[in-house]
Parts: structure tokens; sequence; C-alpha cells
């Protein structure tokens, strides 16, 4: 049963961590004007952000508990790499490029 609920808590956080890389990728799409930036943030500040969140999810909260995954560099693609490519993916080939969407006029 406990293997159950840490299986089911990891993927809660993968689902969590997708989030929060679309989300950021997003935001930094729409803050930056450069053609590069929003890539560069994404890549650099994205992976740091998760890091961190990993590790306050599964050291204090223990989220995943009883699930051996073998090794720490697939705890880290799996809680970090793959949320970061999807999150990234569904930003820029599902949601409509900031340019492309139309504001109403607030006067």
């Amino acid at each position: 049963m406990l293997a159950l609920f840490g299986f089911v808590s990891l993927l809660a956080l993968v689902v969590f961590h997708t989030l929060i890389a679309g989300v950021a990728t997003r935001f930094f799409r729409l803050r930056l004007n450069t053609s590069w930036g929003s890539v560069v943030y994404t890549l650099v500040l994205t992976p740091m952000l998760l890091l961190i969140s990993m590790l306050v999810f599964t050291g204090v909260l223990n989220v995943g508990i009883g699930i051996n995954l073998g090794s720490p560099t697939l705890v880290i693609a799996l809680l970090v790499g793959l949320p970061l490519v999807l999150g990234a993916a569904i930003d820029y080939l599902y949601v409509p490029s900031p340019d492309e969407v139309e504001l109403p006029d607030t006067n």
C-alpha cells in the first residue's frame, strides 16, 4: 500500500512539475521581448525551480516514499527533465503564440 501511495504521489509531482514548467515557459515568452531570451531563461531558470521543488517535495514531504528508481540520475530526469520538456512542448506547440493573441482595448 505504501508503494502505491508513493507511485501516485510521484506521478502527481510529475504532473505538477509539468504545470510549473509550462507556466514558467509562458511567463518568459510573454515578458521577454527578445527571440532567444525566453529560450535561455526557460532552459536555465526553470530547471533550477524544478530542482528546488523536487528537493522540497521528496525531502521534506516524502513524496514517492517506497519507490526505488535505482539512481539519482533517473530521479532528476523524471522530476526535472521530463516535466521541462513536456511543459515547454505544450506551451510552444499547443498554446497560441503571444503575438497571435488579440487583446481587447482597455479604453
